[in-house]
């Protein structure tokens, strides 16, 4: 538990964020987070994030360009979720929150984000999905890294 709490601190959350991760971490501890995903699943979470996602992210995952790099707004940009981004550095509670809540939820402490909550637009079990589907995209390595962040070790 305490390296699950640090990686939720190094993953630049504030402290107000810290509670709500750790009741979404048990939410979503019973989800198919580290098993084998059917491809029906994986199908069904492709469409999503091409319906809700990908418009920012990018058909391919991409992400917008120079999205480590503050727009005019002072936010920034929507970041790849492929190997080169930074998603699969996140353990799944920490992404099922992003994506239901908003970035700024999970964050705290008045951060601003264009990333919103999706909660009045998908169900948990599609969220699961999209998440799904992105992790199925990962190479080995940045699939298993994922896994053991998720699973707190």
């Amino acid at each position: 538990m305490k390296k699950f709490l640090w990686q939720i601190a190094a993953s630049g959350l504030a402290v107000g964020g810290l509670i709500p991760a750790v009741f979404a971490s048990w939410h979503y501890a019973g989800a198919e987070a580290t098993s084998r995903v059917s491809a029906d699943v994986i199908s069904q979470g492709r469409q999503i994030y091409a319906d809700q996602c990908a418009a920012c992210h990018g058909a391919d995952l991409e992400g917008q360009p120079e999205w480590r790099s503050p727009l005019p707004s002072g936010r920034l940009p929507a970041p790849p979720h492929g190997a080169s981004g930074h998603t699969w550095h996140h353990p799944d509670d920490v992404l099922f929150r992003i994506v239901k809540e908003g970035t700024a939820a999970i964050v705290g402490g008045g951060y601003e984000s264009d990333m919103p909550g999706f909660a009045d637009v998908l169900s948990d079990p599609e969220i699961r999905a999209v998440l799904d589907y992105i992790k199925s995209t990962w190479p080995e390595r940045e699939r298993s890294y994922q896994e053991r962040v998720s699973q707190g070790d």
